[in-house]
């Protein structure tokens, strides 16, 4: 899984485009391109999608990012999947989305943890995408449920 394992080259991002195009284009939601107003106009991808592999908490939703470095620690990963839950809760009218991260990506777990979601360690896995064995294969699971964001928001299963 080239997203997991390093930087991509052109052709593997050329490749993710074209599976997020797909994906976009059968599920009717997916991962956007995100911009820095007045800052940059692309620095990176946030969204929510359908993992294409079987784990123990598939099918599911998933909520991830990806940005470039130099925008990392400016709360646009947090902003942005804010605005990703938001979309699959209250458009899509999803029951929950999942997050995960190697146990070591102490980042995008601040992240999850700001977003209101919540690890159980009887959720990690090893993800069947990676090798085994490979230092990346170990990841931690986040869950949040509808219900729990709406309660983060202040609001109750009836108004939402």
């Amino acid at each position: 899984m080239e997203h997991l394992l390093g930087p991509l080259t052109r052709s593997q991002s050329n490749a993710l485009v074209g599976r997020i195009t797909e994906h976009f284009l059968r599920e009717g939601f997916g991962f956007w391109a995100v911009e820095a107003p007045g800052i940059a106009s692309f620095i990176g991808m946030v969204g929510i999608g359908i993992p294409s592999y079987t784990a123990p908490f598939t099918p599911c939703v998933e909520v991830g990012w990806r940005l470039a470095r130099q925008y990392w620690r400016q709360g646009f990963a947090t902003e942005a999947a804010q605005a990703a839950l938001e979309f699959g809760f209250e458009t899509v009218d999803l029951s929950e989305i999942v997050a995960l991260t190697v146990p070591g990506n102490a980042r995008s777990r601040a992240v999850m943890s700001k977003l209101g979601m919540t690890r159980t360690a009887y959720d990690d896995f090893d993800h069947p995408l990676v090798p085994a064995g490979h230092p990346l294969t170990r990841h931690v699971l986040y869950r949040l449920s509808k219900e729990a964001w709406l309660r983060t928001r202040g609001l109750s299963r009836t108004l939402g």
